[in-house]
């Protein structure tokens, strides 16, 4: 059953991948992205009968740290299939408590971020650096980084991303005989 959800859920993204190219779709299709990702790493089996229902997480009390990204898209424009390329996210804690990231995770292997491993400070600003390797990814990319911090809700979203020109073959003499 989780499988077949999964299934549903991933060609639900291509159809609205394929169907528009807006700025709306492209922000549903992160979305998406980043609930399927909580899916497969969540531990509560979907299709287990007997799995008790997660209650949803409360609003901690008491003093709160808050990201403000300066930007939360980078678009690298188009790059050449097997490019690196990599932008640096600058946020400020704009909470009124210590700011303490406990995990940055890419949609895929593709997308690495690097948070900081120190508490951002109240008002103190921060940097995350995110990369991108393109090798094997041609044609559009839209990439997402979920962060999860000491913050309400627990998890942000950054998103890259890019028009990859593949890779010119190495075989023009046509097919494999």
């Amino acid at each position: 059953m989780k499988g077949l959800k999964l299934s549903m859920l991933v060609g639900f993204i291509v159809l609205v991948a394929a169907a528009c190219g807006n700025k709306d779709a492209e922000k549903r299709i992160a979305e998406l992205e980043s609930r399927l990702a909580e899916m497969e790493g969540s531990s509560t089996s979907l299709s287990s009968p007997t799995s008790t229902p997660v209650e949803p997480e409360t609003k901690p009390e008491g003093p709160l740290p808050a990201f403000e990204f300066e930007e939360e898209e980078f678009d690298f424009g188009t790059i050449n299939e097997g490019d690196v390329v990599e932008h640096m996210f600058k946020f400020k804690n704009v909470g009124d408590a210590p700011l303490i990231i406990q995990s940055a995770r890419g949609s895929c292997g593709c997308t690495v971020p690097n948070p900081p491993k120190e508490p951002i400070g109240v008002g103190e600003t921060g940097e995350m650096l995110v990369k991108f390797n393109s090798k094997g990814k041609p044609n559009v990319q839209n990439k997402t980084v979920t962060i999860t911090a000491n913050t309400w809700p627990k998890t942000s979203t950054i998103r890259i991303k890019a028009m990859v020109t593949p890779a010119p073959t190495d075989d023009a003499s046509g097919p494999v005989k």
